[in-house]
């Protein structure tokens, strides 16, 4: 009786041991249709991560520039700068290509070019996060910003800001 208790145990732990590694962290908002989204949120948390990733390169070129470099710091902001680049190509990813952005017919003239250029906009952003990560050039951060604004007029006005 108490090594049938026992074999339980040590099943239901590794079961739940399983189950923690083989479950991976998801912080996209759901692919269910729930029709809850927050369209807005989207946009502000790509903006945050920018200005991350533009505060991690000034401070990896200011330790890079130093006599005796602290490499601790400057591998930790090599790294914060590309755990910030994937989160936007995250969102733009799961959250506006794979939820947001619905397949147009091209024989709808209009709602297919709108289509075509948000489709553009995000793989932009996609790039240039990707481009984040090989380089402290600010001059991406300013492409990133200005591909983000182009991407919100052409989808917010679309939808009307509703989102």
């Amino acid at each position: 009786m108490k090594l049938k208790r026992q074999y339980k145990i040590v099943l239901t732990t590794a079961i739940f041991l399983a189950a923690l590694f083989i479950t991976r962290n998801i912080n996209a908002h759901c692919e269910v249709p729930c029709g809850i989204y927050n369209d807005s949120v989207r946009v502000t948390l790509i903006l945050e991560h920018i200005s991350t990733i533009e505060k991690s390169m000034n401070q990896i070129n200011t330790i890079s520039a130093e006599e005796k470099p602290n490499y601790n710091q400057l591998v930790r902001w090599v790294m914060n700068k590309e755990e910030h680049a994937e989160k936007i190509q995250e969102i733009v990813s799961q959250y506006f290509l794979h939820q947001r952005i619905k397949i147009t017919d091209h024989e709808k003239k209009e709602e297919y070019a709108k289509y075509q250029k948000q489709l553009e906009l995000l793989h932009k952003l996609s790039v240039y996060s990707m481009k984040t990560k090989q380089t402290t050039d600010l001059k991406i951060i300013d492409d990133l910003r200005a591909t983000v604004k182009e991407f919100q007029e052409v989808y917010f006005h679309e939808h009307k800001h509703k989102h």
